[in-house]
């Protein structure tokens, strides 16, 4: 749900899976089977325009094996719903995978741009917003997705940042030492006191 132009989509397709990716873009879907067909799986990936308050409409309720709603919680009206929308298309016993913004990294990346009134802002909104201004309508930490799944009923399996390190290091060691990176990135995704400062929070989710 959400996929855009098929970041997650197309990697999954080339690894053996059925897709479908709804979408409320047209010029996303578009891309999406652009890309598709570049890397020769388009007959594996299928775009319906939709969203996620009609995600029934579009995919058969308890058919999908696997659910993703990746970059979606920050930007639908009703993140409930939303979620409760992703459960509804899963199957019974598969996974529902969500990555979302962390307010967490929000505030500290503020904090350091000297921008201490927006910090002060996302930490005590209750959605973790700067201001009305915001492009996001939500940003969580690892407690608040966590309740979140679990009201819809779901089983989370894993809690863990995605974006731990790696959004803090200087540009030079980032490009520099990209594999000592993604390992150290690798250890810090399911340390709980680091999982908080990462730029996304990752939960793997399962419907009973």
């Amino acid at each position: 749900m959400g996929g855009g132009s098929g970041a997650w989509a197309v990697p999954l397709a080339a690894a053996g899976c059925t897709v479908t990716v709804v979408d409320s873009s047209p010029n996303a879907l578009a891309a999406l089977q652009r890309r598709a067909r570049e890397a020769g799986v388009g007959e594996h990936v299928t775009a319906v325009q939709g969203d996620v308050d009609a995600l029934a409409e579009c995919i058969e309720p308890g058919s999908a094996d696997l659910v993703l709603g990746h970059g979606l919680l920050e930007v639908v009206d009703d993140a409930h719903g939303a979620v409760a929308a992703l459960t509804a298309a899963a199957a019974p016993g598969a996974a529902v995978s969500v990555l979302v913004a962390g307010r967490t990294a929000a505030v500290l990346t503020r904090v350091l741009a000297g921008r201490l009134a927006e910090a002060r802002a996302v930490l005590t909104d209750p959605d973790g917003r700067s201001g009305p201004d915001d492009k996001l309508r939500r940003r969580l930490d690892g407690p608040g997705l966590r309740a979140l799944l679990d009201g819809a009923g779901l089983v989370v399996e894993v809690v863990q940042g995605d974006g731990v390190l790696d959004g803090w290091l200087p540009g030079s060691v980032r490009d520099g030492g990209a594999a000592e990176v993604a390992e150290l990135e690798a250890l810090a995704a399911g340390v709980p006191a680091l999982r908080e400062v990462a730029a996304r929070l990752h939960a793997l989710a399962r419907r009973p």
